[in-house]
């Protein structure tokens, strides 16, 4: 139902993901900007990579808050009942406007990150336990490959197949929704898959390995 409360719900969503925490936080605290650095992205991945867990950690947790901050404003705002079709429609649309704000952020001339974190504070609020499932696939992959490219890839692909194989949903829409996760997902790391084909992808380790 499109009424101006849920419009205004959709632009304070979008303004919501379109706050650029790598970018902001690399400004104030270490004067840089992390998308003139490593792979160009303001994210939390690059973030790590230039500028450490210290900033890292900061920017991973934001960024997830405002995927699922976006999903907790349809209660806010709305009075629809929270177990029809309509919620979880309204839902969806507030989670893919902060993910295009997070992707194309009207604070950082349109510069933003793949949406990894903030993709997964979304699908975190919308379905709990699925989201869960995905994540321990992540660290899988990311232990025994050191990818985080192959390992978002893989959790966003093994998203859509906890959603209908093992919680068998009720909401169409979100199947739907599931599959489109991982179709953004191959979007936004094209770049990352080529390297991978190449062999060029850069590593991460969860651990340092300690000099023999």
């Amino acid at each position: 139902m499109i009424t101006p409360l849920n419009i205004l719900g959709l632009i304070l969503a979008y303004l919501l993901g379109s706050i650029p925490t790598a970018v902001w936080i690399g400004r104030l605290f270490y004067n840089k900007d992390v998308r003139e650095f490593g792979s160009g992205n303001a994210g939390a991945t690059n973030t790590f990579r230039v500028l450490g867990k210290s900033a890292g950690i900061p920017v991973l947790v934001i960024d997830v808050l405002k995927g699922s901050i976006s999903i907790l404003l349809v209660g806010l705002i709305s009075d629809i009942p929270t177990n029809s079709d309509a919620f979880i429609n309204l839902q969806l649309a507030f989670g893919i406007s902060a993910f295009i704000g997070h992707l194309f952020p009207v604070f950082a001339e349109f510069r933003g990150g793949k949406g990894v974190a903030t993709m997964l504070g979304i699908v975190l609020a919308l379905n709990f336990p699925s989201a869960l499932l995905a994540i321990l696939v992540f660290l899988v992959v990311f232990i025994l490959s050191g990818y985080v490219s192959l390992s978002s890839i893989s959790a966003a692909l093994s998203f859509p197949i906890f959603v209908l194989a093992i919680l068998k949903t009720d909401y169409p829409t979100m199947v739907i929704f599931s599959l489109m996760v991982s179709i953004l997902m191959l979007i936004t790391h094209q770049k990352n898959i080529e390297r991978l084909l190449k062999k060029e992808e850069s590593k991460m380790f969860l651990f340092k390995k300690k000099a023999i």
